[in-house]
């Protein structure tokens, strides 16, 4: 809860004690004493409803996790200029301009590319992977910890917290991992489908 809600959430409590207290000590109860307590009940419950409001129209940034791996820019063998120009900057672009920590390029039964923070296990396309490429869309996890098939993705980086996942028509796919949960926004998601077909385009005339 924000401090600002929190301070809120205390005057209304405060102010509902103080008032009961009133009422169970007074001596004599006359109608201006009754619409005063109703009026201090009344801003009381308001300033709590206001404090939970303000929660929840401003709840808290989850907190970035510590992911285990080291920083990596690594290209396959055997691209061409324009590929290798491509994938450095289409990878900078999604690195810097969103959450991602890491990012994954799959094309042919090989990587391509691996960046950002990453461990060195041999990526393996899972359920998750064919169920994007079946549907022919992106498939965002905001919290992996929710799908119990986010294991696939373990040999990027263990346990990310957040992953996006989009196909490259039926022989590849882009991986975007995010270092907190609900990091993507859809400005975040438009970015990688924008980048990822201008990349299908030229690996399908490139290879």
């Amino acid at each position: 809860m924000r401090p600002v809600a929190r301070i809120s959430l205390i005057a209304g409590l405060l102010t509902l004690s103080l008032a009961a207290f009133n009422a169970l000590t007074v001596d004599l109860v006359t109608p201006s004493f009754q619409r005063a307590e109703v009026l201090a009940g009344v801003a009381a419950v308001g300033l709590m409803l206001m404090a939970v409001l303000w929660t929840q129209a401003s709840p808290m940034a989850p907190s970035k996790q510590i992911l285990e791996g080291n920083q990596t820019f690594e290209l396959v063998d055997g691209l061409n200029d324009v590929l290798q120009k491509e994938l450095a900057w289409g990878s900078h672009l999604l690195l810097t301009a969103t959450p991602a920590a890491v990012i994954l390029v799959y094309w042919n039964n090989q990587v391509l590319l691996r960046r950002g923070i990453s461990g060195n296990g041999n990526f393996v396309p899972g359920e998750i992977c064919n169920q994007a490429r079946d549907r022919g869309e992106l498939i965002s996890l905001v919290n992996t910890s929710l799908f119990p098939g986010r294991i696939e993705f373990n040999p990027i980086v263990e346990n990310l917290p957040a992953v996006m996942v989009y196909p490259l028509a039926s022989n590849g796919w882009v991986v975007l991992g995010g270092c907190s949960e609900r990091c993507f926004s859809r400005s975040d998601e438009l970015w990688l489908i924008g980048w990822s077909q201008r990349l299908r385009t030229e690996l399908e005339e490139r290879t």
